[in-house]
């Protein structure tokens, strides 16, 4: 599955050039990530322990219940047509980031995952609609600010066409390849 509908091609005749190569050179300090979200550079300080424990439950459940067929990335840095994205999750079909570098298009990518923190507006929107844009099968938002999963599918253009919402302790049946019913609720315990 290729997650590709858009070109991305970056020239140096870009007006965004300049933006785009201090991005590129900035020496974040350990454990930080910084991210190019429309024009914006965005440096996020090291997820508190809550964070990344949901993010490795979902990790684990995808691993115990998905198909085997499917690897997983956190902090994969992908190039959407708005800008430069760290996902804190990255599924995809086995062997697709192997050859990447720390930046690729999301070829191959089944699924992203995000776990509010923040900024969870950049989530909810901005990222949504970027991820989108990618043409991402699925984006997966534990939004820990509602208490809720979200899980946005059938990209189009900009946005998904499709979104349903769970309150954090109900199941999320994920669509194939995935093919299981999350388990919030294990999110959180």
């Amino acid at each position: 599955m290729t997650a590709l509908p858009h070109g991305y091609a970056e020239t140096s005749c870009a007006p965004d050039h300049d933006l785009l190569e201090a991005f590129l050179a900035l020496d974040t300090p350990l454990g930080f990530k910084a991210e190019l979200i429309e024009g914006e550079i965005v440096v996020t300080p090291p997820p508190d322990g809550e964070h990344e424990t949901l993010v490795g439950r979902l990790h684990g459940q995808v691993v115990r219940q998905g198909p085997k067929a499917i690897d997983f990335a956190g902090g994969k840095g992908l190039i959407v047509p708005s800008g430069r994205f760290i996902p804190d999750g990255t599924f995809t079909v086995r062997g697709a980031m192997i050859k990447c570098g720390s930046w690729s298009v999301p070829d191959g990518v089944l699924m992203v995952a995000e776990v509010t923190s923040s900024r969870p507006d950049k989530d909810r929107v901005t990222k949504r609609k970027g991820y989108a844009a990618a043409g991402i099968p699925l984006y997966l938002l534990v939004d820990r600010e509602k208490d809720q999963v979200v899980l946005h599918s059938d990209p189009r253009g900009d946005d998904y066409l499709a979104t349903v919402v769970v309150p954090i302790g109900s199941p999320l049946d994920l669509p194939e390849p995935f093919g299981f019913a999350l388990d919030t609720a294990e999110l959180v315990e």
